[in-house]
């Protein structure tokens, strides 16, 4: 098949990961089992037609360096998993907007507004053919997120959205894609096996076995800037909406919740710490309670399914499928346009990998 062309705003932790994952995989043989991915071959596209070719920053260290450098450049702390040669691929200047907070100036080392030029990022995406654009942008980077949706659509590229502002959940955005002809993906990245995932099966698990669920909650920490970014609290209204009603989406009442990122604890770096409690009632009354404790390398953990999200895009685009893809956005969103068990819209993308779901 054809190469994937693909550029990505922001050049940190999870960009890192994604890049460095395209490399370790690129000689995958089809009929093995690669942990993270659907298949070595989603829908005719291999790891290896991946290709990038543009990305987007506001550290004054980064910009300006090939991709290949910048992905390992302080403050990135992502396990460096893989060795990646020259992408020949220069990091741009992207607008700052509202995806730096105040408290964040300083870590992400952010170029000087008033004397250095910012890229035009429409003209970059079209310069370079860009097919599909990743947003791994800061949470709480409500305008800049809105910014490079329609800096997607003027360029004619489809959107993937992996940070919590709502695209392609919303109607209105999901519209404006589909009137342009181009497919969007989103909300809000789920990990391969994160503490999203992990909350999601307890409580199916328990409402399958006829458990009531009472009360339940999830607490997050990290030590890198993803975490500390979210240390203020008015950056984090849609990324506690996405991350619970991912959770509360699956259960037929009103249940007592609260899920979030907890702390920042910086000598964790990039491995995240997640704690899960539920409390229910079984037969009789009786009293049940799940505890549970996760730990993973955070970045690596989502980019598997970033992969596959990018070869679900193009194929969309190949089908000429417009607006938001409701299978592949189900599988791997916490906050799609429709929720449904994981198993559910597993089959709902081996279906349009096969022709058999539009979208």
């Amino acid at each position: 098949m054809s190469e994937i062309r693909v550029a990505l705003i922001g050049v940190g932790n999870s960009a890192s990961a994604l890049i460095q994952g395209v490399q370790y995989y690129k000689d995958a043989k089809e009929n093995t089992t690669v942990p993270g991915l659907m298949h070595v071959n989603f829908g005719g596209y291999h790891i290896k037609d991946i290709k990038f070719v543009a990305a987007f920053e506001v550290n004054k260290e980064k910009i300006g360096k090939d991709l290949s450098e910048a992905i390992f450049l302080k403050p990135n702390c992502c396990v460096k998993f893989s060795d990646v040669p020259k992408l020949n691929v220069k990091v741009s200047t992207g607008p700052i907007l509202d995806g730096v907070a105040e408290h964040m100036k300083g870590v992400f080392n952010i170029y000087d507004e008033k004397t250095d030029k910012i890229d035009d990022v429409v003209k970059v995406l079209k310069d370079t053919r860009t097919e599909v654009l990743v947003n791994y942008l800061p949470v709480g980077s409500r305008l800049a997120t809105r910014f490079y949706a329609q800096a997607a659509i003027d360029a004619g590229c489809a959107f993937v959205n992996c940070m919590p502002e709502f695209i392609a959940s919303d109607h209105e955005w999901s519209k404006k894609f589909e009137s342009a002809g181009l497919p969007v993906a989103g909300d809000d990245i789920k990990s391969q096996v994160g503490a999203t995932i992990l909350h999601r099966n307890l409580v199916r698990l328990c409402l399958d076995r006829g458990v009531i669920v009472d009360e339940t909650y999830q607490l997050n920490l990290g030590g890198d800037t993803d975490f500390l970014n979210m240390t203020v609290e008015e950056r984090l209204k849609t990324k506690r909406i996405s991350k619970t009603e991912a959770v509360t989406s699956l259960v037929p009442y009103e249940l007592p919740t609260r899920i979030g990122p907890s702390d920042y604890v910086q000598f964790l770096n990039n491995k995240k710490i997640c704690y899960i409690t539920l409390s229910g009632r079984k037969f009789g009354d009786r009293p049940l309670s799940i505890n549970v404790k996760l730990e993973v390398e955070d970045s690596p953990n989502s980019a598997g399914v970033v992969i596959d999200l990018i070869r679900a895009v193009k194929i969309a685009l190949d089908r000429k499928i417009k607006g938001s893809l409701l299978s592949m956005s189900s599988y791997a969103f916490k906050h799609p346009p429709i929720q449904v068990p994981d198993s559910i819209a597993k089959n709902w993308v081996e279906e349009y990998i096969e022709g058999k779901r539009e979208r």
